[in-house]
């Protein structure tokens, strides 16, 4: 049997903490429910929020 390389590690603690680091954070702004749940569905997908700064901050 060949050893199998799943690919977990670093990275996925990274944005397991990015994760619930931004969860709180966005959570913690909001003025309600509906805008509670528009922060944890923001904590998923925010590294995308970070590459977009980052283009932008770089020019691209």
């Amino acid at each position: 049997m060949s050893p199998e390389n799943h690919g977990s590690g670093t990275s996925s603690a990274f944005y397991g903490l990015g994760f619930i680091g931004a969860a709180i954070y966005f959570i913690s702004q909001a003025t309600g429910f509906w805008m509670g749940v528009l922060g944890f569905l923001k904590a998923i997908v925010w590294p995308v929020f970070l590459v977009y700064e980052l283009f932008k901050f770089l020019g691209v």
